[in-house]
């Protein structure tokens, strides 16, 4: 699988407008149309731990299912 480095930045952006959910589904809608599909498997098994005691945010997980 080649390296993309849009993976990386999805995962820092995320992290960045984690504070604030809108963002933070905006953000994973953006995700889930720029990254290949290995990538969005990938980001979602980050965002199960990533979420984890956030409910706030792992109510926006289904975007990336």
């Amino acid at each position: 699988m080649p390296y993309r480095m849009i993976y990386d930045y999805t995962k820092i952006v995320l992290e960045k407008v984690s504070i604030d959910p809108t963002l933070f589904r905006k953000e994973l809608r953006k995700a889930n149309k720029n990254l290949l599909p290995y990538e969005i498997e990938q980001l979602r098994i980050w965002l199960e731990h990533f979420t984890e005691g956030r409910p706030e945010l792992k109510q926006h997980l289904s975007i990336v299912n």
